[in-house]
């Protein structure tokens, strides 16, 4: 368990910890320190942020919590963190009763009185909650009790709301990723998504907004994550924004930043591809929410995407620019067969980006999706984070392969690990990419059982099984890709058919010792002798 806390200056206990539980370290909370950055001088002065990250101890957590001496505690809650976050506070109220524990964040502001969380906290603060805490944290600390458990936050004027980028340590320049936004909210209305229910996208003022991210670079941060969900909507901001960052790539290339942005897929006029073409490779990335290709169930979903522009889109990033795109396709969408969602997943795989992200549909609490429920037989966990378990068109067996196939898909098609040996995998006729890798990815689990702690000497062990037992591939084809990989990874263990007597060629071991640094070539050359 690895907790980061800000200090504050005053030396003594903190009356106030803003916490919650992170997804992994390198995630800093950009909610916490919104809350922090809105309180008033002398709660700030005696508050601190204390984050954690999930899969940790509930016992160590609360021993650290408690050795603070909070008389108040703010958690942040979300879909990743529910459950953790509610143990946590059960355990709390058990053996100190007296600290006054507030909840707030996506996961409780829907649906609220329905969960065991909102029985546990004394107070439940819903929607946005960056000035509405401010003054519920005052009156606790002041001993008093507010007429109503849960407290409905307001859109703030973000030309007003305190910004948060000075709360980032040094510690999270240096180590963690930085999320920092240029807007709040959504125009549109996909009904898997919270911010369907957002009425519009609200820019912050842009020149300040800005202020602050040279501040950041000037502490010597380089990593920055844009949470907008809309980054390219207005294209004025957008170039504005970028060419912030061009500017100092272009003055340090030797130190370069790098950004990520959200981007929507139909929307890429020619003023911003200009911008885009500018940026060298490593300095930027697009993650693209394609989510379904296919036009019924957009419909269904309330999804409004120009499918040949955003393609037109995909395949101009891929041939013109060095962006890394990651791009999101949904299993699970009312009214998506297995063999739509198959056909759109080769849609992307010919459109070529870097990484394709095969997310399994989630019923997040408040969420319009859930108008489809009984129509489609719609069939969630009841336990977070509510993945679509079944519908009228995928069986849980479906469900649990396409789980099956993203897990591999991960491992092997975005991990950039197996660069040579994916084209063979894919080799489509007379299947698709699709059917080829669902294939795979059913061979492996039969053979192993599992979906996760495959080391890497074994999953290239696997697949190579997989291309010259079941695929058909050519021996001399499936060993040299495989063998590529594995030098490209640096590993220092063993193929299996490296020691079953298969011929390697001498002119491949050539290969890898012109490919590979001199140190490795000595090394692998002691291994071949």
């Amino acid at each position: 368990m690895r907790a980061l806390s800000r200090l504050p200056d005053n030396g003594g206990m903190p009356a106030l910890v803003l916490c919650t539980l992170n997804t992994r370290y390198a995630n800093a909370s950009l909610g916490l320190r919104y809350l922090y950055a809105n309180l008033d001088d002398d709660l700030r002065a005696d508050a601190r942020i204390v984050e954690f990250v999930i899969g940790s101890r509930t016992e160590t957590l609360l021993e650290t919590l408690l050795a603070l001496e909070p008389k108040v505690i703010g958690l942040g809650v979300y879909i990743w963190n529910v459950e953790e976050t509610t143990q946590l506070i059960a355990m709390l109220k058990v053996v100190a009763p007296q600290i006054r524990v507030v909840v707030g964040g996506p996961e409780v502001s829907h649906e609220t009185t329905e969960q065991r969380i909102h029985d546990l906290a004394d107070h439940v603060v819903t929607g946005q909650g960056d000035l509405a805490f401010n003054r519920l944290a005052r009156v606790l600390l002041q001993g008093g009790a507010p007429e109503t458990k849960i407290l409905a936050g307001e859109v703030p004027d973000l030309a007003e709301l305190k910004l948060p980028y000075a709360y980032y340590t040094d510690e999270d320049i240096a180590r963690r990723n930085l999320f920092v936004e240029a807007s709040r909210g959504c125009p549109f209305k996909c009904e898997f998504c919270l911010s369907s229910l957002d009425r519009t996208a609200l820019p912050f003022p842009l020149e300040r907004f800005l202020a602050e991210l040279a501040a950041l670079y000037e502490r010597g941060a380089r990593t920055f994550k844009f949470v907008d969900r809309t980054f390219n909507l207005n294209v004025r901001t957008s170039l504005t924004i970028l060419e912030f960052f061009l500017e100092r790539i272009e003055a340090r290339p030797d130190d370069p930043c790098f950004a990520h942005f959200e981007l929507i897929p139909d929307h890429l006029p020619d003023k911003l591809k200009a911008s885009i073409s500018r940026f060298p490779a490593g300095t930027l990335q697009f993650e693209i929410g394609i989510q379904t290709w296919n036009p019924q169930v957009q419909a269904n979903i309330s999804r409004k995407q120009d499918n040949e522009r955003a393609k037109d889109n995909l395949r101009w990033l891929h041939a013109h620019a060095h962006a890394h795109l990651h791009v999101d396709l949904i299993a699970g969408l009312p009214g998506e067969s297995f063999a739509s969602f198959g056909e759109g997943f080769d849609t992307l795989v010919r459109l070529g980006p870097h990484e394709i992200q095969v997310g399994i549909l989630k019923r997040l609490r408040g969420a319009p999706i859930r108008r489809h429920t009984q129509r489609f037989a719609m069939r969630y966990s009841p336990m977070a984070p509510y993945t679509i378990l079944a519908n009228d068109q995928l069986s849980f067996a479906d469900v649990q392969r396409i789980t099956r196939f993203a897990r591999f898909w991960d491992l092997i098609g975005n991990s950039g690990r197996f660069g040579r040996t994916l084209p063979l995998i894919l080799a489509e006729p007379p299947h698709s990419a699709f059917q080829r890798f669902l294939a795979l990815s059913d061979w492996l689990y039969a053979e192993t059982g599992a979906t996760h702690q495959i080391a890497l000497e074994r999953m290239l062990d696997l697949v190579y099984r997989w291309l010259t037992e079941t695929a058909a591939a050519s021996v001399e084809a499936a060993q040299q890709a495989v063998l590529a990989d594995y030098v490209q990874s640096g590993s220092k263990g063993r193929l299996s058919f490296m020691t079953r007597g298969l011929s390697v060629a001498s002119d491949r071991a050539d290969t890898k010792r012109s490919a590979t640094p001199a140190r490795q070539q000595r090394h692998l050359a002691s291994r071949e002798s």
